[in-house]
């Protein structure tokens, strides 16, 4: 096992090393900038600007840079009352080439005229799919080969131990099941097992490709985290029975006096929960990111300011840091996506109990335990 771990981390050393080598032939010392192309980071003369390099790829784009040239062009779907439903390849509109009166300038599409003015009265929608749309294809498609082979093979050895797949993921299917949804819902935690398990599982595979080179950044967009925290909202909200209504709208134990004040702190705490869910995934892996991409751009900057020889030579120091951080991230994406299934779970369990005299959010217990 050991010789394994030594064998990896050499030839994550050597990846590292040889990317410096490479990025420093392009920011060479001599000052002289590269070319600059569309949805790059620029370079100005011999300044690497370590902002924008981060900003480039954890933002989305129509195009997925697996590496430095290696770009995949993505689908652009665009529809407007006067052209109607156009479709082509994302590489058209590369190096801010205008086709078909479009222009992509910052990873954002315009409608121009010939002349390359961008028409700010131009109306279009666009449907394109964009770096983020594949990457959360790719984890739907994953869910949905994974989960229905587990299924079968659970039918398939009723009664005996699982296999492959299986018995790695059964544990953790059981922990959400036994430590989250149980504890938090109670009695009614079998309506509402399929969506915890699909959440769950959801944010730890996309935090998970997330940290591959060349990913995208799926949970550290806030729209994507702003769409699953509606969804929980849109089920506590349904969920809720008369008890979790009047909690909130006529407090037990509240004086009259009181309750002009604590009415809206409760309605504008049925709004926080899902704003705390959709800004805590987001902040925390989006942070995780950077600090990273910071660590690598101290390459970059060693060049600039040093020479090439000086950026290979802190390439080794910089993967060892590098290395315990994305290990530091695998913890942080399992930590992340229990957190959103707890509160999850926590909210529903709070909706669908059935007093509320002390606190939303009391725990179920087995009737064995009492």
């Amino acid at each position: 096992m050991r010789s394994i771990l030594n064998r990896l981390f050499l030839a994550i050393a050597l990846v590292i090393s040889s990317i410096a080598f490479s990025q420093a032939q392009e920011h060479d010392h001599t000052g002289e900038a590269t070319t600059q192309h569309e949805g790059e980071a620029p370079v100005e003369k011999g300044k690497f600007k370590v902002g924008d390099m981060i900003m480039h790829h954890i933002k989305d784009d129509h195009g997925w840079e697996f590496a430095h040239g290696v770009t995949l062009p993505l689908p652009v779907i665009l529809y407007s009352a006067d052209q109607g439903l156009e479709v082509f390849s994302s590489s058209r509109l590369e190096h801010g080439t205008v086709y078909n009166g479009y222009k992509l300038d910052h990873g954002k599409i315009h409608r121009v005229n010939a002349a390359g003015t961008e028409l700010d009265d131009a109306k279009f929608y666009n449907f394109s799919i964009t770096k983020n749309v594949a990457s959360l294809l790719l984890s739907a498609i994953i869910m949905l080969l994974l989960f229905p082979a587990i299924s079968r093979s659970y039918i398939g050895n009723r009664g005996k131990a699982p296999k492959g797949a299986a018995s790695f993921l059964e544990p953790i299917i059981l922990f959400v099941r036994d430590e989250v949804a149980k504890p938090s819902i109670g009695p009614k935690y079998t309506k509402y097992l399929p969506y915890l398990l699909t959440l769950f599982f959801f944010i730890l595979i996309n935090n998970l490709l997330g940290l591959l080179p060349g990913a995208a950044n799926v949970t550290g967009n806030i729209a994507v985290t702003l769409v699953l925290a509606v969804i929980t909202f849109i089920i506590v909200s349904f969920s809720g029975n008369k008890h979790y209504w009047m909690h909130i709208f006529k407090p037990s134990g509240v004086p009259l006096a009181l309750l002009p004040i604590m009415v809206p702190v409760e309605i504008v705490g049925v709004f926080m929960k899902p704003l705390s869910l959709m800004i805590r995934l987001f902040a925390n892996m989006t942070a995780g990111h950077i600090i990273i991409l910071s660590l690598l751009s101290l390459i970059f900057m060693a060049n600039s300011l040093g020479g090439m020889m000086t950026s290979v030579a802190i390439s080794p120091v910089v993967m060892v840091f590098t290395i315990f951080l994305n290990l530091i991230e695998v913890l942080v994406a399992f930590i992340q996506a229990f957190i959103f299934t707890l509160l999850t779970a926590m909210y529903i369990g709070s909706a669908v109990e059935d007093h509320h005299e002390a606190d939303h959010g009391i725990g179920y217990e087995p009737a064995e335990a009492h």
